[in-house]
């Protein structure tokens, strides 16, 4: 038994290496000169620290406006989608109203539409509204997600009808009971949908690149470009970048990620 379990711990611990000597690399490559980040090899560590990497990074691209604009883009995306989504999710679980369960088919159609398929409609409408190079233009479209929606009412239709009937005889409504009882009770589910939109809303390339000109607007990802020349990516400094730029993304993970391990029934029932 005991020898079995070896192999499995060294099994996961291979398995786990993999998974993590991309991320290694790139760190390691950070901080190497040209010629040796460009060189292939298995070596993690380069052979003398270039510091130095780390300044030529902020001064290839204003990195510091680019990190206000993600953040700003991605939190106003976040509490959105998380506004949106509680709402939605609520009503279309323990509200009674007229064509709920059409327009709620309707949504989760919308998720099968791939979302370059919206790309032209939505650059259309935000010329038309006079967005193009704006902020309304990078958080307007994505301040709903189908995928939230659905997984908030999800999250709603677990919780036991006798929570809302007990806040009903002590006077509740439907928003008292979302905000002081709902909220707290789906709270897993919330720090999901919260995480995935920041992260997606952090992450993305392709519509900011599309709707932004100069860089008054302009996002981290896109700072990435100012690496590539006609004589080739200067990689180093590419991969000093793209580690910086990951930093967020890990610290916001690590600081949700107790949230994954609760179920919205021990969050309920807990005291």
């Amino acid at each position: 038994m005991k020898f079995n379990r070896l192999l499995l711990y060294l099994f996961l611990c291979c398995g786990a290496f993999l998974a993590l000597y991309p991320f290694l690399w790139m760190l390691g490559a950070s901080f190497k000169t040209l010629n040796e980040a460009s060189t292939p090899s298995l070596n993690l560590l380069p052979k003398v620290w270039q510091w130095s990497n780390v300044t030529e990074t902020f001064r290839a691209a204003p990195f510091g406006l680019y990190f206000f604009n993600s953040f700003l883009v991605a939190g106003s995306v976040c509490l959105s989608v998380c506004a949106t989504s509680l709402m939605a999710g609520y009503a279309f679980a323990r509200l009674q109203f007229k064509g709920r369960q059409l327009l709620f088919f309707i949504i989760l159609g919308s998720m099968m539409v791939p979302f370059e398929l919206t790309f032209i409609p939505n650059f259309v409408l935000i010329s038309r509204l006079g967005w193009y190079n704006s902020y309304a233009a990078l958080i307007v479209p994505w301040c709903v997600s189908a995928f939230s929606i659905f997984l908030m009412r999800q999250a709603f239709l677990a919780l036991p009808r006798d929570f809302y009937d007990a806040a009903v005889l002590d006077g509740c409504g439907h928003l008292r009971f979302l905000v002081r009882i709902g909220i707290p009770l789906v709270m897993p589910s919330l720090v999901t949908v919260a995480l995935f939109a920041f992260l997606g809303s952090y992450n993305a390339l392709l519509w900011p690149l599309i709707v932004t000109a100069d860089d008054r607007c302009r996002v981290v990802q896109i700072g990435l470009v100012a690496f590539y020349s006609d004589a080739g990516a200067r990689l180093n400094l590419l991969m000093c970048a793209s580690s910086i730029i990951i930093l967020p993304t890990v610290l916001i993970y690590f600081v949700a990620q107790r949230y994954f391990v609760q179920t919205t029934m021990g969050t309920g029932i807990k005291g």
